[in-house]
């Protein structure tokens, strides 16, 4: 069932991506709002990702599943699911803290006592590379997915000489 395991952590991240394509859509829609509901600009967001298992977890279930050892290495024996839950996941969407940009504008009506209005905090270079990695990222993942499938397949046919 190691297979199915490897397919969770697939997809855990192909979700996890794609939330972190979803936030950086929004930045960039929002690149140019001057006001938001509370007043101040749109403040861009980031999304932090982390583990689901640490390895040390994992390490953790090995030793304490141990049943005979070896001069080369520790064997497991058993069907103990010691990668269950393994992957990755959001752990959080924050805001970044960056300041806002400061425009001198003394006509626009949002503009402060010195004439000034501020503009997000979003860099549309920025969030353009951050993209193209989080593309990359998912793609990487669709592959590694594919090829566990791939894996599955052939064996069912081999299974099934």
């Amino acid at each position: 069932m190691s297979f199915l395991n490897s397919l969770d952590i697939s997809y855990s991240a192909l979700s996890a991506e794609r939330l972190r394509m979803d936030i950086i859509s929004q930045n960039i829609a929002n690149q140019n709002s001057y006001n938001t509901a509370d007043g101040d600009p749109y403040r861009r967001q980031m999304v932090s990702f982390e583990t689901k298992l640490k390895f040390s977890d994992v390490m953790d279930r090995y030793t304490a599943d141990r049943e005979s050892t070896h001069a080369r290495g520790v064997y497991y024996m058993g069907n103990n699911n010691k990668f269950s839950f393994a992957g990755v996941e959001v752990a959080e969407v924050v805001e970044d803290d960056a300041p806002f940009v400061p425009v001198y504008d003394p006509d626009n009506p949002l503009a402060d006592e010195e004439g000034y209005i501020y503009q997000t905090n979003v860099d549309n270079t920025k969030e353009q590379i951050d993209l193209l990695a989080a593309q990359r990222s998912y793609e990487a993942n669709a592959s590694a997915a594919s090829a566990i499938k791939a894996m599955l397949t052939k064996a069912q046919e081999l299974k099934g000489r």
